[in-house]
């Protein structure tokens, strides 16, 4: 839809008014041709751009249908060729000088054409297009007919070009492949055949294709087979599988920059990697050309690799990136670089003139040099690119002789209006934003990223000069805008402040103040008329989250310059009420908005829907924020946001939008009566737009295409022209004494050291400048912007004005911190119970809550990460159990010896699924069927051999005495020679086939199940026997336990310090332990709370209390513990205890004793021996007791570790039947994977032979 209304819409007149092209300023983005042999061409914009080379002269030749796609040009037929880039694109052919249209191609391409190529002789043009269709078509430009086209899907090509002696003949080179496609032609039949070149390896040699198809490189030893190719092995059997290669088997090969013909149909190929490559033409062999170093390298440069290539009589000529063109002598297979020439900027396109007498050269940035050969070889240049793309465009006052540009890159050019012929170039060395010339002075101020504003002297427009700067803030200016008259200049930043500066060069460019907007500042317009002394300002900003618009207005007296004190304050910021700043909001969003000259409305572009609107401001003054509502609404017919420009006089309303079209209108009716399409919604459309004072010049910025247009009146009569030729007539009267003075001083201000350079690392740069070039020198001198410095300023005076009022709060403070010294140092002598907290005396309550609420915040983030660390590692931890546990129908486990190192694992096992039962089952029916089978026809076979019934018997009799002599004979056979181990785990091995009697697939697949069965039941056996070496070891764990019960009490008894032996299980045999963490496993306390510690202590204190009141209360038990010990009859283990008390006399001396004391004493001698004797005894007895009770541990546990030995053989046993049982698997494997390739090599070589024939 947006297509057709750009075909509808191109220039025409409206109300007898008309605007026309003058020129086009644009540099090349491709590549540049020659149309004949004095003029080049190529497109930019909506353009094609002629350029005579001897003239310099230019033509253009507009698109209809928007933005220029591909050109290319014919040069015997004199004409040029070019696609647009609409939906569904066409491709014009124009016949030069005249411009006129010979034809319009029309295909089936949905998107884009890439690449066209006229053919050197005939009326051929060969297209090609990229997404989706990627379609190379051949054209009979003349009758406007496709003869042939062809698709190559996923085909990204990036030159075409037709072989100059035989049109038949097409090269296609992309960064990965090469291909030559021929026309083949019977009668008015025409058809491509493709043939792609074979690029050698990224060093230079070639790959052996043969070893792909058919190898030949075998081994000796085929013991495992064939050795197939690549493609049988993956399963290819069609054209697929001559070209395989697997992705980590593909070998790098060369990558195609730049191909040029010759004319023997060679083909000249320059390589990413360095190497140059010669292809014939017919058999499209490649040869890689030898580089011969020479005695004396080349300054030491490393020619790495060709960007473009143009082929010369002895070679090639070759460009890098390094700026310089190199001459390639090819001789016998070599070659030897030299140089040819040396350019400033690295070389893109290169070619000859038809007759071959001039050598064009393109640079990266755009520039065009012609290298005219001749007996003085000469280099011109005919095009000089600027650096980058216009970012703003400015008349120089009046604007009838000169216009100015900036790129982002800083470089600011002076041009001729006539023929837009640059006059100078000044560098600013730093990114520049926006441009702006003013209306009172022959100079311009150059906003930049930096938050600087450059003020550049054009009085000599042949050497400009930057005669001040004045960094304002730290960031970016985007808005300088002068008003009518030239008093202010305003400079808008991104951070919403509006600076507001003098504009004189008298006053060295004074800053008077700021003022602060919205940030997003979308436009700044002012009225400022002759016969007033204010400036009306009005700033446009976006309210984007509101989804409105804000419209900011002050007024600035004329005589601001000399009262600016009055009228800000210390920090430089203007009073609102002393500029009558007022604020407007509108209920939706605009994109541009420009003042009346009468102050009474204003106009809005509405960003949203495609209207004008104008807005009545209210006659009163009010106060906050005054809600506009659309007074007048009309359609703009252009789409996107746009932007409002007025004319010098007030009288014309011009527009601009992202469609590229450029409307006038008349400002009381909004009507349009003049239009032109200058650039195209596929360039985004408009930069920018600067109409001159009288009216008669307009020049417009392409956002995206990098095109400049300069549009003049076709036809501008009557009333229109009148009023603004007067207007500014008047406007020159009034400003000529201002611009004289002005002027003046420009021309008499000396040329100074002025600071220079990057403002984003704010250094001082000192530039001298001599003629056009500024030399600029850098110094470590810190800058600091003027709002910075105003404020330090303010800052400084607050500091003197409250100096005394300073040093009161600081003793204040001082007294205060000193108290709350004293009261905390009284509050730490205080009981715990009275005691304050810390936080109580922190004066600063709000800190206090925002540092607790902080902490509270990093807490709740770190127990947030922390559960989410713990989850992680359970669900980590839940995958592995579950796939290495809970699935294990027989869980892993292994079983240690007592007293030698041998240890014995079971085989972990996995419960068959139910697909396998089947399968099983399927297979075990299946051979008891074949079983069957061979009975019943062994029978009748028997049957039908006509042999008596009586003989029959006998030999029946006498085979199954032969079957009964085999079968012992045969088991006395070892069972390695029967195949296989298992039987000795009681497997039957009776169902499997002989390993040479499998032959089919499905012999093999039915032999693999039952070797897994086997395996199953062999581990399931050894596991059997396994856990009953477990239970026994559990039962001696048990019984050693028992045992140690009375070794414990005999070692008590017997008073000895030996340490009793008692097995446990370890973790490796009871792995299910590891699962469960154990309370002694953690070393960390558990954190009690005080409330559920406290009540755990009163629990334990009140049982204590109340078992001491039972014990209390008990008398007989407490008479027996006093007299018997706690028991009513003495052990005999209480023996070894019993002590006989002496009697009470012994202490006194023999002599004094008496006769029954001797009597007594002779007792208790026998009753002390008799003690001794019972005791020895008794302790003899315990140490047999003890010494049988160790040796039947020993006895048993070596016992089980007899058992475990022999176990330990059976696990060898078995996993060597596994192994050997695994092995036929995977060699039945590798037989059915061998034949399933033998399949496919098969089938591949049939279809090859077929192919052939054919």
């Amino acid at each position: 839809m947006a297509q057709g209304r750009e075909r509808d819409e191109g220039p025409h007149s409206a109300g007898g008014a008309s605007l026309s092209v003058r020129w086009v300023q644009g540099f090349p983005k491709q590549n540049v041709h020659f149309v004949n042999n004095n003029t080049i061409c190529y497109p930019c914009g909506n353009y094609v751009i002629f350029i005579n080379i001897e003239t310099k002269k230019k033509t253009v030749l507009q698109c209809s249908n928007g933005i220029v796609g591909v050109v290319a040009t014919n040069v015997p037929y004199e004409v040029v060729a070019f696609s647009d880039r609409k939906l569904k694109p066409l491709i014009y052919i124009y016949s030069f000088p005249g411009l006129t249209r010979r034809t319009k191609l029309k295909g089936n391409i949905l998107l884009d054409y890439t690449l066209l190529s006229f053919s050197y002789c005939g009326t051929y043009l060969a297209s090609y297009s990229s997404l989706p269709e990627f379609e190379l078509a051949l054209w009979n430009w003349e009758s406007n007919v496709i003869l042939c086209k062809k698709s190559q899907p996923g085909m990204d090509v990036n030159q075409m070009s037709f072989n100059p002696m035989n049109w038949r003949q097409l090269c296609l080179s992309s960064p990965s492949a090469v291909s030559v496609w021929t026309i083949e032609r019977s009668n008015q039949e025409h058809h491509f055949r493709a043939r792609s070149v074979k690029l050698p390896l990224e060093d230079g040699s070639f790959f052996n294709e043969t070893d792909v198809v058919f190898p030949q490189s075998l081994p000796k030893d085929l013991i495992y087979g064939p050795v197939l190719p690549l493609s049988a092995i993956a399963g290819l059997v069609g054209e697929e599988a001559e070209t395989f290669r697997p992705k980590d088997d593909l070998y790098p090969l060369l990558h195609p920059t730049m191909h040029c013909w010759t004319p023997t149909s060679d083909l000249y190929i320059g390589c990413e990697e360095g190497h140059l490559l010669m292809i014939n033409g017919d058999t499209l062999k490649v040869t890689v050309l030898n580089k011969l170093e020479e005695e004396s390298p080349l300054d030491r440069r490393n020619f790495i690799s060709p960007v473009t290539l143009v082929y010369q009589k002895e070679g090639v000529l070759a460009s890098g990136i390094d700026g310089f063109v190199y001459s390639f002598i090819i001789k016998d297979g070599s070659y030897v670089i030299k140089n040819f020439l040396e350019i400033e900027r690295p070389v893109e396109h290169m070619t000859f003139s038809p007759n071959y007498t001039m050598f064009l050269i393109q640079t990266d940035k755009g520039s065009v040099y012609i290298y005219t050969f001749g007996e003085e070889p000469t280099l011109n240049k005919v095009l000089d690119a600027c650096d980058g793309k216009f970012q703003a465009i400015d008349f120089i006052t009046p604007g009838t002789q000169h216009f100015m540009t900036v790129t982002h890159s800083g470089e600011v050019c002076v041009w001729w209006l006539e023929d837009c012929s640059c006059v100078s170039k000044i560098y600013l060395n730093t990114p520049a934003t926006v441009l702006a010339c003013c209306p009172s002075s022959l100079s311009a101020a150059v906003g930049t990223e930096g938050g600087s504003v450059y003020f550049i002297s054009i009085y000599n427009k042949e050497s400009p000069q930057v005669v001040h700067k004045a960094f304002l803030s730290e960031s970016s200016v985007q808005h300088v805008t002068y008003d009518q008259r030239g008093i202010f200049l305003l400079v808008g930043t991104s951070e919403g402040k509006v600076f507001i500066i003098c504009a004189s060069s008298s006053s060295s460019f004074q800053i008077i103040g700021f003022t602060e907007v919205a940030k997003d500042i979308l436009q700044i317009s002012t009225v400022s008329l002759s016969e007033t002394d204010i400036v009306e300002v009005m700033v446009l900003s976006s309210l984007l989250e509101a989804g409105r618009s804000r419209l900011e207005m002050f007024t600035l007296p004329t005589l601001l310059p000399q009262v600016s004190t009055t009228f800000a304050d210390e920090r430089g910021r203007l009073k609102d009420e002393i500029i009558h700043k007022y604020l407007y909001e509108l209920e939706h969003t605009l994109s541009s908005a420009v003042l009346d000259f009468q102050s009474k409305q204003i106009y809005g572009f509405c960003s949203q829907v495609p209207y004008i609107c104008s807005y009545l401001l209210p006659k009163e003054e009010h106060i906050g924020i005054y809600i506009l509502k659309p007074y007048k609404k009309v359609q703009s017919r252009q789409y996107g946001p746009g932007m409002l420009y007025l004319s010098s006089h007030g009288l014309w309303l011009i527009t601009i939008a992202k469609c590229g079209i450029l409307c006038i209108r008349d400002v009381s009716t909004l009507e349009t009566f003049a239009r032109c399409r200058s650039h195209s919604h596929q360039g985004h459309g408009i930069q920018s737009m600067r109409i001159s004072m009288d009216g008669q010049n307009i020049l417009v910025n392409g956002r995206d295409d990098g095109t400049l247009v300069y549009l003049k009146w076709k036809r501008c009569g009557g009333l229109l022209a009148s009023e603004i030729l007067d207007y500014y007539q008047k406007l020159l009267i009034s400003l000529s004494s201002t611009m004289d003075e002005e002027n003046d001083y420009l021309r008499t201000t000396p040329k100074i050291s002025i600071d220079l350079g990057s403002d984003s690392e704010h250094t001082k740069q000192k530039a001298s400048i001599d003629s056009s070039q500024d030399e600029l020198v850098l110094t470590d001198v810190k800058e600091i912007p003027w709002i910075q410095q105003k404020s330090q300023e303010a800052i400084k005076k607050e500091v003197n004005l409250f100096s005394n009022k300073r040093k009161e709060i600081k003793q204040g403070i001082k007294s205060l911190s000193k108290t709350i010294l004293n009261m905390m140092e009284e509050n730490d002598k205080l009981e715990n119970i009275a005691k304050l907290d810390q936080q109580e005396f922190g004066l600063d309550l709000e800190e206090l809550e925002r540092l607790h609420y902080e902490s509270q915040e990093e807490v709740a983030k770190m127990i947030k990460d922390i559960e989410m660390h713990n989850l992680a590692k359970s669900y980590l931890a839940e995958l592995i159990k579950e796939e290495c546990w809970n699935s294990m129908a027989v869980k892993g486990r292994a079983l240690k010896c007592f007293h030698i190192p041998c240890v014995v694992e079971n085989f972990p096992m996995k419960a068959r699924t139910v697909e396998e039962l089947k399968e099983l089952e399927r297979v075990l029916q299946q051979k008891k069927i074949e079983a069957e089978c061979l009975k019943l026809r062994k029978e009748i076979v028997e049957a039908q051999s006509g042999v008596m019934l009586v003989k029959k018997h006998h030999e029946e009799d006498d085979e199954e005495e032969e079957e009964e002599d085999k079968t012992v004979k045969c088991s006395n056979l070892p069972n390695y020679l029967l195949g296989s181990l298992s039987t000795d785990f009681g497997v039957d091995t009776s169902l499997l086939s002989s390993q040479l009697q499998l032959h089919s697939r499905e012999e093999k697949i039915n032999q693999i199940i039952l070797l897994k069965d086997i395996i199953y039941k062999v581990k399931t056996a050894f596991n059997n026997e396994f856990d009953a070496a477990y239970k026994q070891k559990e039962f001696e764990i048990t019984r050693v336990k028992e045992r140690n019960v009375r070794i414990r009490e005999i070692i008590v008894h017997l008073e000895l310090e030996e340490a009793v032996w008692q097995p446990e299980f370890e973790d490796c045999e009871k792995p299910e332990r590891t699962l469960v963490v154990q309370d002694e496993e953690i070393t960390a306390h558990k954190h009690i709370m005080p409330w559920h510690k406290a009540r755990e202590e009163l629990i334990v204190n009140r049982e204590t209390e109340h078992w001491l009141l039972i014990q209390g209360a008990n008398i007989r038990l407490r008479a027996l513990m006093d007299m018997m010990g706690g028991v009513l009859e003495v052990k005999k283990e209480d023996i070894l205890r019993m002590v006989i008390p002496q009697p009470a006399f012994m202490a006194k001396p023999d002599a004094v004793w008496t006769e029954e004391e001797r009597k007594q004493f002779k007792d208790y001698e026998k009753k002390v021996k008799e003690l001794n004797e019972e005791r020895d005894k008794y302790r003899k007895s315990l140490e047999a007791e003890l010494k049988k009770l160790q040796n039947s541990i020993q006895e048993s546990t070596q016992a089980f570790d007899e058992h475990l030995k022999r176990l330990f053989e059976r696990r060898v046993k078995a996993e060597m039947v596994t192994n050997q049982e695994e092995l036929k698997i995977s060699n039945l494997a590798f037989s059915l994977l061998l034949d399933e390739e033998l399949s496919s090599r098969e089938k591949f070589l049939n279809n090859y032979l077929t192919r052939k024939q054919h």
